[in-house]
This record gives structure tokens, C-alpha cells and sequence, in this order.
């Protein structure tokens, strides 16, 4: 799965966070004496003595909380499903065949999932009625005799699946637990598609199959699925069959012949175009809604080249029968793996010039590695998430390295990096005493996971790396695993006993914190290093053990590398060196999991990013160079505007000092540089600073321009230098394209032009925008209704009945309560400004109004994250 919680982490400073601290239990009085006899008759043995008197247990010790695997009493063989949908109930009537053994010990009884069902038989597959108790959550069936590990047997089920109704629970990564969707299901709104779509992860399928619901358990699948002849099905495994009914309506038999988890089971229905692809004789398919039919390719874009690439990599070809990915309206998270037919919510659906600014080929590569690791060989506990979601996050950056180079692959690596740091709460990879499931997808699961493997790639080295892959994927496939499988893998290939390197990364919280110093004795001829790790031992393990590449650079270039290994708190290593080093780089290849403060000089960085190699080592060198006034540091900074790499230009743009010559160089970047995200900074920079060349920049940008996000720049600010063009270009943009980008930049500029007559723009787009540039959009709308003086009563029922949808987005929902929570803070301070009484009677009246909407709001709303943010309105 990829978690989308882009929603959370921008808002997250309107939250508090709370925190939890456990008690260390330590052992420092004496052990009490102990008198044990023992007499030994035979092949018995009696112990008695003083012990249990003598050893009180104290009342507030505990065990630890334990999240353990699930323990399989049947095992879940083959699950067949007939499915039919009430679009009007929203509801499922189904009939499950499942067939089981037990899994080792005898047993006459089953325990099947099934959460908030109305179960109307339930038999043997002879047609034996079998007695159950069942209390909305866990069918518990007698069978008609005891089965032996031996023997297989056959339920079958009949029942209604009713996953809207009852209480549906939901988390930052996965907003919503009701397992099936059905999306537009009465066809009213006619600008959205109907579908009906499924999550399953974590546990969340057993609310429309019964199934064995849990990580550990998997089973080979058959489902029918009968709809109207217009509406397209996809599911796991390959179409068998499709035949047409006399009523209208077709039913479609897919069918997967090799097992995987019951979270990973998936069903579509709905209007979608399909387009069809293949990679060595596999289907590949990709399912979006008809206007994006053209860019379907380029959506999904390199899926084939992807195959062969991780195939190879792996040394295991992928294992399905086919690969399909399929995108919904209003999906509950980012997208998810589910065996063969990947599910992405509708933000990766964009046209080939969105598709210019934010390619999708993270995502797109994340889900398609989640079928070795995730469906191919599957974590066993939720605990073991990671085993599953830190392949996933690395394959991104692999398929970087591997497509557009090392820098693209450190950039993403950056991100991830900062993206763990920032992370509130810090716990272990294998997080056994988790609060729920649901909190195992975080940025330790996915970010920490995926580093952490990238530190072990380095340290063992590429080759024995991926034969350990093979090695763990051939030896575990088709099974449930842990992290000690992973362990075991790569001792099994390299010799090496690393139960250290899983201790501390898997098993124990944080990561290391360094201070790095410097030092060379001209006597002596000997350059050292200083490490000291300052990470608080509360919270971390005290030492980490870390494997370091130290990188010694001379005056003329040449580079020794020297490997270490780091075992105390402080440490020191001692180098032999001719003259002064002009550099020594701690962690040359920029792999170590570690907050560090690096006491290199400013003539180390000047050196450092000329000739370190590494797109970190540069941009720790313009990082540090900031501000810095030297002539070696200012040609750094030019010469940064230049370099390779786009995150290093973009990032030396605003560090330029503000001068003619500057000016020159910059525009220069705003109208040719290669990447739209350099273009758009150069543009911002010349805005910012009142470049005399921007009207000129603009005219250029505009008559041949192409990414969006630029346009969008370009238009805010031709709003400063020429009102009347911008609102002009507004007006053609508005014609042209409905990207959030596009439409936040054209509701700025109609805002500021204050006509109300642009009001029900926004009104008739808001449906439209999504994401971060809601925020803007809804500000433009906010600050046009201000500023044009129109009656505010109907604005403020339609920010209302947004607010109060639940089938609108997070964002919009947000953004519209929002604004009725700025419009009546901005009235609430009118209110004491007016003099008349009327008039300050009629501004009373909208504040108790937008009161009445931001509470009736808040007491309909569902999501925790938005209940958590309206505590401030």
C-alpha cells in the first residue's frame, strides 16, 4: 500500500500531540534465598521448596503488550465468491464457498470473519445445515464432525454484506474501515462516475466476504461478479468468462489459481476504459475514466520496462498471471497492492501536461514491487508491516537509480530521510506493542523501513544484497514471514552472523545522533576523525554499531577510502597523511540513518562540492555555503546554477544575492532550464525580488510554456505587473484546463479583480480541485465575497453543504469549514466596527449562522483527522 497522508503532515501543526513513556523495570536488591529439593521417582520429577512464598510479583508489573501473529486453527485453502450488488442499499448478497483443513491439530469448529453481515444459511458443501453463534464480527461454525489436518471440507455461506452501516472507523493512511465502497451508487451526481470499489487492508474484507482475515493465511480465489452489462469488473487473477444475462445484466468469473492473503482480494465495478498492454505474454492492463483514455500509457508509464527490471534484479520472474491497474473516485488511501490489480486513488490520474510537473513512476514502482514483497511473501503480523511496505518504499528508489541515475535516487532518499525524521512518535520497525494496526503505517513501516535496507545494501555490497533477495523470496514464497526470515536469508548468503545490524535497526527504537570533528597533526603526519554519538539513551540504544566509509581527499584529488566500524559512544580514528587532508568525508556514500553535525570548514564545503561525488555531498556544501561571503563561496553558489542535477539549481536559486547580474542568469533559468521545478523557482525568485526583466520573462513563459504549475507562477505574476492581461490569460486558462494548479491561479487573479461575477466560478469548480491548492482556491472565494460586498447568506449555505458531504474530499471538506470559520472571524470583528443597528444586527445574524454550520458540521463529521482540526474552530 502507499499511504497518502499529505492531508496530515500539512496541517499537523493544528494538532497536539501527545506522547507515551513506559516504565523501566530494574532488578538491584538481592534475589531471595531459595531452598529446592527434588526427588526423582522413575521418570517424575516433584519440586517443592519456598519459591512462591518468598517471590512476590508486584502489582503494576505487567507483560509488555504483544501484537501476536494469528494463530491458524483451520487453514483457508480456496475461497470461491458469487457476488451481486444492491446500488440502492448499498449492500452485497453473496454466497461464499470456502473450503479448509485444519491446520494441525483436530478440530469440529471454524471461526470465519464476516463483520456486520446478515447471514442466511450456512452449510456443508452436501448441503448439511450447520449450527453457528455469530455476534457481527466472528462466525462460529460446529461442523458436522471432527477434521483431521488430512481432510478437507467445504462451508458455504449465504448473506448480505452491509459495509456502510454500523460503526466504520478509519486512520491517517486509510481514512476509512468499511472494506467496500460504493461510489455514486444512486448515479445523481453526473459529473462522477458510479463505481464500487474494495479495500481490504488491514482486516477490512471481511465486511463483504467471510474469510479468514488475516496477514497469515492465504487461500486460491473464485469470484462471480454479476452487474449491468455497462459497468467493467476486474478482480484478482484472469478473466475466465463473461456471459450475458437475460436482464440486462452480465456476470463475469475471474479466477486466481495461486494463493495470496485475503486483504489482497479486490473487486471493481464501474465505467472505466480500459486499455491493454503486455509484457513476455502477461497482460497488462490499465483501467481510467474515458477522458483519460489518450494518457493512459503515460500514466502508467515504464509498467513493462518496470517487469523486466525488477524481474531481473530479483532473479524471480514476477509470479501473476497478469498485472492490472485500475484508478477509483475517492479511494481512502494512496493506492493498494492487491494481488494482479493494483487500486490508485484518482490523484495519479492526470493528462500529459499535468503529467510534465509529477510524473507517477514512485508510486507506480511501489505498488508493482508490493508483489514480490507483500503478495509473493507476505508479513505474518501487522507488527511486521515493514517486511512488506520498507520493500515497497525502496523499490522507488531503485527504480530511480536504475531509470534516471544516482542523483534522481538521492533526492528521493532525502525525502524519505526527512520525511522519518519529522515523525512524532519513535518506535521499532517490528513494533510489537503497537496501539492497533492501523497505527503501522507511518513513516517507520515505509521511509525508516526503506533506509534501513539501504544501509544493509551498502554494507554487504550489491551482489550478496540482492542473492539474499532471491534467496529469502525462493525460500519463503507463497508464505507469511517476519524479520528474523530476512535475517536469516542474508547470513545464509554472506557468512555473517548480523544479528547486531537487525537488533538496533529492526528491534530497537531511533537512530543514531553524531558529532563529527576534525583534526590533523602536522608532528605526527596523522589526520583522525572524532565520532561521538549524543542520541539520548533513554530513548535509543546508547551505541549503535555502524559500518562507516571515512573518504580521505588530498590537495591534488586523489581519494583513499578507509572502513570502519564504530562500536563505543565516542571514538576516534587515526589516519596516516602526508599533508593536511583537503577533505575527509564521514559516510562517503551517504547511506547512514543519522542526524549528524559535521564541524567541517567552509573550505571543506567549497572542496566538497566540487569533488565529492554524491548529490548529498553537494547539498550539504550549498547548505552550509549559505550566506557565506567569500569569492570561492559565491562562485560555488554560480556554479551550483549549473549543476547536473535539478534539486541542486533549484536549491542555489534563492541563495543568489539580488543583482543585475543575477537577474541575467536567473531568467535565463526561468525561460530554458530543463526541468519545470527549476523554471517555476526562477520565475518565484524574479517575482519576489521586482525583476526589472520579469515582464519580459513573462511574455516569453507564456507564449510557449507547458507545464502547468509554471503557467500557474506566471499568472500570479502577471497579476502584479498587469492586472488586466492576467485577468485576461485567467479567462483563457479557465477555457482550457481544470488542474488544481491552473484554476487556484485563475480563482487569484479573479479574486483580486474583485468582480462578483466570478463568484460562482469557484462555486462551479470547487468540486474539481483537490489537494493543497484547495487552500488557496477557497481563500480566493473567501476574500471575492469580502471584497465585493454581495449578500453572504447563500455563500455560506453552500460552504455548509460542502462542509457537511461526506463523499467530498478531506481537503475540500476542510477547506470549506475553513472558510466559514475565516468568514465569521473577519465578521466578528465588523460587528464591533459597525455603528448602525441594523447593520450590526444582520452581521450578528451570519456569525450565529456560520456557528450553527461549523457545529453541525462538527457533529456530523466521521474522519478523525478532520474532528481533530475542527477542535480549533
Amino acid at each position: 500500500m502507499h499511504k497518502i497522508q499529505v492531508f496530515f503532515s500539512v496541517l499537523v501543526l493544528l494538532l497536539s500531540v501527545g506522547c507515551s513513556t513506559s516504565k523501566k523495570i530494574t532488578s538491584e536488591a538481592p534475589m531471595p534465598e531459595v531452598t529446592i529439593t527434588e526427588e526423582r521417582l522413575l521418570d517424575t520429577m516433584f519440586v517443592t521448596g519456598s519459591i512462591l512464598d518468598e517471590i512476590k510479583v508486584a502489582e503494576d508489573y505487567q507483560l509488555p503488550s504483544y501484537e501476536s501473529t494469528y494463530s491458524l486453527k483451520n487453514d483457508l485453502v480456496h475461497t470461491k465468491l458469487d457476488l451481486k450488488f444492491d446500488w440502492v442499499k448499498q449492500q452485497v448478497n453473496g454466497k461464499a464457498e470456502l473450503t479448509l483443513k485444519p491446520y494441525f491439530y483436530p478440530t469440529d469448529k471454524v471461526a470465519i470473519d464476516a463483520k456486520g453481515f446478515d447471514i442466511h444459511k450456512i452449510t456443508l458443501s452436501n448441503g448439511k445445515v450447520l449450527k453457528y453463534e455469530y455476534d457481527n464480527e466472528v462466525i462460529q461454525i460446529k461442523l458436522d464432525k471432527s477434521y483431521t489436518r488430512k481432510e478437507k471440507y467445504t462451508i458455504a455461506i449465504d448473506y448480505t454484506a452491509k459495509p456502510t452501516e454500523g460503526e466504520i472507523g478509519g486512520s491517517a493512511a486509510i481514512t476509512s474501515e468499511q472494506g467496500l465502497f460504493f461510489i455514486n451508487h444512486d448515479g445523481s451526481d453526473k459529473k462522477k462516475p458510479m463505481q464500487i470499489w474494495t479495500q481490504g487492508e488491514t482486516e477490512w474484507n471481511s465486511r463483504w466476504m467471510p474469510t479468514i482475515d488475516h496477514p497469515n493465511e492465504r487461500s486460491t480465489q473464485e469470484t462471480y461478479l454479476t452487474v449491468q452489462d455497462r459497468f467493467k469488473t476486474l478482480s484478482n487473477g484472469t478473466l475466465v468468462s463473461s456471459k450475458k444475462n437475460t436482464n440486462g445484466t452480465r456476470t463475469d468469473y475471474w479466477k486466481m489459481d495461486l494463493p495470496h492473503a485475503p486483504y489482497l482480494f479486490m473487486i471493481t465495478v464501474g465505467e472505466f476504459a480500459k486499455v491493454s498492454d503486455s509484457w513476455e505474454g502477461i497482460p497488462v492492463d490499465y483501467y481510467v475514466e474515458e477522458e483519460y483514455k489518450p494518457y493512459a500509457r503515460q500514466i502508467f508509464e515504464h509498467t513493462p520496462e518496470m517487469l523486466t527490471f525488477f524481474s531481473d534484479l530479483l532473479g524471480v520472474k514476477y509470479p501473476w498471471p497478469k498485472y492490472s491497474q485500475i484508478i477509483v473516485r475517492d479511494y481512502v488511501s494512496g493506492a493498494m497492492e492487491n494481488t494482479s490489480s493494483v487500486i490508485f486513488g484518482d490523484f495519479i490520474q492526470k493528462t500529459d501536461q499535468e503529467l510534465i510537473d509529477d510524473d507517477n513512476d514512485y508510486i507506480v514502482a511501489h505498488e508493482l514491487f508490493h508483489h514480490w514483497f507483500g503478495d509473493y511473501v507476505t508479513c505474518e503480523s501487522w507488527a511486521n508491516l515493514t517486511m512488506n511496505e520498507g520493500f515497497a518504499n525502496y523499490s522507488e528508489y531503485l527504480w530511480f537509480e536504475h531509470k534516471d541515475g544516482r542523483d534522481r535516487a538521492d533526492h528521493h532518499r532525502i525525502n524519505e530521510l526527512n520525511g522519518y525524521l519529522s515523525s512524532s512518535e519513535m518506535h521499532p520497525l517490528i513494533w510489537f506493542d503497537n496501539p492497533g494496526s492501523e497505527a503501522m503505517f507511518d513513516a517507520h513501516s515505509y521511509n525508516k523501513g526503506g533506509l534501513v535496507l539501504h544501509m544493509l545494501r551498502n554494507y554487504v555490497g550489491d551482489d550478496a544484497f540482492f542473492a539474499s533477495l532471491n534467496k529469502y523470496l525462493v525460500d519463503n514464497a507463497y508464505t507469511a514471514v517476519e524479520a528474523h526470515d530476512l535475517r536469516l536469508a542474508f547470513e545464509a548468503v554472506t557468512g555473517e552472523d548480523l544479528n547486531w545490524f537487525f537488533n538496533q535497526w529492526y528491534f530497537s527504537s531511533g537512530h543514531p545522533q553524531l558529532t563529527i570533528d576534525y583534526a590533523y597533526d602536522e608532528a605526527t603526519r596523522k589526520a583522525s576523525v572524532t565520532i561521538e554519538q549524543t542520541q539520548d539513551p533513554e530513548e535509543n540504544p546508547a551505541i549503535f554499531q555502524l559500518p562507516i566509509n571515512i573518504d580521505i581527499y588530498t590537495a591534488t584529488n586523489q581519494v583513499t577510502r578507509k572502513q570502519v566500524m564504530m562500536n563505543l559512544r565516542k571514538q576516534t580514528f587515526v589516519f596516516d597523511a602526508v599533508t593536511k587532508p583537503a577533505l575527509i568525508n564521514v559516510d562517503g556514500d551517504k547511506v547512514l540513518l543519522a542526524e549528524r553535525v559535521d564541524n567541517k570548514t567552509t573550505e571543506n564545503y567549497i572542496y566538497q562540492y566540487h569533488n565529492a561525488p554524491n548529490l548529498m555531498d553537494r547539498f550539504e556544501a550549498i547548505q552550509a555555503l549559505r550566506g557565506v561571503d567569500s569569492k570561492e563561496a559565491k562562485a560555488v553558489r554560480k556554479a551550483s546554477l549549473k549543476d547536473n542535477f535539478w534539486f541542486i539549481r533549484n536549491q542555489s536559486i534563492g541563495q543568489i544575492p539580488a543583482d543585475e547580474e543575477a537577474f541575467q542568469l536567473i531568467a535565463q533559468l526561468a525561460e530554458n532550464d530543463s526541468h519545470s521545478k527549476v523554471r517555476e523557482g526562477a520565475l518565484s525568485y524574479l517575482i519576489a525580488n521586482e525583476a526589472p526583466q520579469l515582464g519580459t520573462v513573462l511574455e516569453k513563459i507564456l507564449e510557449k510554456e507547458k507545464s502547468l504549475s509554471v503557467i500557474a507562477t506566471s499568472l500570479f505574476a502577471l497579476q502584479q505587473v498587469d492586472p488586466a492581461a492576467a485577468l485576461k490569460k485567467a479567462e483563457k486558462y479557465e477555457k482550457e484546463s481544470d488542474s488544481n494548479s491552473i484554476l487556484a491561479a485563475v480563482g487569484g487573479v479573479y479574486a483580486l479583480n474583485g468582480n462578483a461575477e466570478k463568484l460562482p466560478f469557484f462555486e462551479n469548480n470547487w468540486g474539481k480541485i483537490d489537494g493543497p491548492p484547495v487552500m488557496d482556491f477557497f481563500g480566493g472565494y473567501a476574500y471575492l465575497l469580502q471584497s465585493s460586498g454581495v449578500e453572504l447568506a447563500p455563500s455560506l449555505s453552500k460552504l455548509h453543504g460542502l462542509g457537511i458531504d461526506s463523499s467530498q474530499s478531506l481537503w475540500r471538506r476542510f477547506a470549506a469549514t475553513k472558510t466559514l470559520n475565516d468568514l465569521k472571524m473577519s465578521l466578528m470583528q465588523a460587528v464591533e466596527q459597525i455603528e448602525g443597528v441594523e447593520a450590526k444586527a444582520a452581521a450578528q445574524a451570519s456569525v450565529d449562522q456560520i456557528n450553527s454550520y461549523i457545529q453541525e458540521i462538527k457533529e456530523k463529521e466521521t474522519d478523525n483527522q478532520l474532528k481533530g482540526l475542527y477542535g480549533n474552530f
